[in-house]
């Protein structure tokens, strides 16, 4: 989603506001009369990422930070439906940012520098995964007696690893997804490292993954192409890519969805809660 928005350098807002919306109401902060005090006029001076969230920064140290979460988009072009549309920011050249959500779930906050300091350097988010270092990864994991594959969705340890992609970084590192964090040696972080960046920066470039539902798109309102290349998330019943002699399974783990393949991600030490696999999809 930054990388979409990237265009917006250089240009000066000319409206910042919530759109009149009969959905669940997302969090917008601080007021409108003062979002607009602080923003309007301004220039956009760039475009960052805090994990999941894209930071618009804009002159008079100011941030916009658009979270998504799990439904949310940040567009330029038209929004998928127009009764979940949430947010929009107006610039000079006639464009528009969108923030669009299906379930409500995201949020708009303008912070200060000093506020965002305040906010997001408290032990709130980790290190941004694409720049955490192998000796730093495995710190700050290697202690827990979590499942790897939940453990890798804790923002506060590590910021920007989704659901999805967990699945796929295990896969590739070929790491039973049950696997209590304090159970991996040395060379498993290692491994698991090097196909988180391998990972993401695919993703990225491929712009994302959309699913079945349609819901996740692209800062132009089009499809991404990561799901292409997915090798175990939501394959379900498929051979493995690798050994091409299992099935991939599917099992839930707090609550969120994980794929492997049992043959080639173990069998190893595994965390002692059972998991069940229901009905249905989850993500």
């Amino acid at each position: 989603m930054r990388r979409g928005i990237l265009s917006i350098v250089g240009r000066r807002i000319v409206a910042a506001e919530r759109v009149p919306c009969k959905r669940r109401p997302i969090a917008v902060e601080p007021s409108p009369a003062k979002f607009r005090k602080r923003t309007v006029g301004r220039k956009v001076i760039a475009v960052d990422r805090l994990g999941k969230r894209v930071v618009v920064r804009i002159e008079g140290g100011e941030s916009i930070i658009l979270e998504p979460r799990m439904t949310g988009l940040v567009l330029l072009a038209d929004p998928p439906t127009t009764e979940h549309l949430r947010f929009q920011i107006e610039l000079d050249d006639g464009r528009v940012v969108y923030y669009w959500d299906r379930r409500g779930l995201g949020s708009v906050r303008l912070y200060s520098d000093q506020e965002l300091a305040e906010r997001y350097d408290d032990g709130t988010l980790g290190p941004d995964a694409l720049a955490i270092t192998v000796a730093d990864f495995r710190a700050r994991l290697a202690r827990s007696r979590r499942a790897i594959k939940p453990a890798l969705l804790d923002q506060k340890a590590v910021a920007g690893i989704g659901n999805l992609y967990a699945s796929e970084m295990l896969f590739a590192a070929r790491i039973d997804p049950r696997r209590r964090c304090t159970a991996l040696k040395i060379d498993d972080w290692q491994r698991l490292h090097a196909a988180m960046l391998d990972i993401l920066l695919t993703a990225v470039k491929y712009e994302g993954s959309t699913l079945g539902d349609g819901t996740y798109r692209n800062a132009l309102n089009q499809a991404g192409g990561y799901q292409n290349h997915h090798r175990v998330y939501d394959r379900e019943g498929d051979p493995c890519p690798s050994c091409r002699t299992t099935i991939v399974k599917r099992i839930v783990q707090t609550q969120r969805a994980t794929f492997f393949c049992p043959t080639c991600q173990g069998p190893r030490t595994t965390t002692t809660a059972k998991s069940k696999s229901p009905r249905g999809r989850g993500g």
